[in-house]
């Protein structure tokens, strides 16, 4: 075989495997959303650790992001850490001090299924439109398997520069 035909075929393997490590990171649906806005995140989870079944998924929620709800998960349970923010927010008129700091969902989740964890808050002014919310997570495992997926990228990086990335939104302006 020659070299051009070498080359060839070990750019095709590139481009085969290239999208499947990209699906194999936890990652939010929707890829941006409106600062000031309210934000559905869908937090996908599309394998276990290592062939361990996921016992329990942890997100950090972001100074900014506030007035956060779950959505419950038959068969999980679901707890919520509440603490102080660092600034107060306004969130319709009234001054917001404290919420939501972490989720944790627990429960059992094979790894040959994929799982969607939803929550919800609201985006505030503390967000610039053009920069991109980390939701840091953590997967916990059978086995004491552990998936941290918590590198939120250096300026000049991007998440592909990353093997454990979190998962991020990239924030738009409001439509004039």
């Amino acid at each position: 075989m020659t070299k051009t035909k070498l080359a060839a075929l070990g750019a095709a393997a590139l481009l085969i495997v290239a999208p499947v490590t990209a699906l194999a990171h936890v990652t939010l649906e929707a890829s941006q959303a409106t600062v000031g806005s309210t934000y559905k995140a869908v937090l996908r989870v599309p394998h276990g650790c290592a062939g361990a079944a996921t016992l329990r998924v942890r997100v950090q929620i972001p100074e900014g992001f506030i007035a956060v709800k779950p959505m419950p998960k038959a068969g999980w349970s679901l707890d919520l850490t509440k603490g102080k923010y660092e600034q107060s927010y306004d969130l319709h008129g009234a001054k917001v001090t404290d919420g939501v700091k972490e989720l944790s969902w627990s429960g059992n989740l094979p790894d040959d299924y994929y799982e969607e964890f939803i929550f919800r808050g609201t985006l505030t002014s503390a967000f610039a439109a053009g920069t991109t919310v980390y939701f840091p997570v953590v997967q916990e495992c059978d086995g004491g398997k552990v998936e941290r997926w918590i590198e939120i990228p250096a300026d000049g990086k991007t998440s592909d520069d990353y093997e454990s990335p979190a998962p991020g939104v990239k924030i738009i302006a409001p439509a004039k």
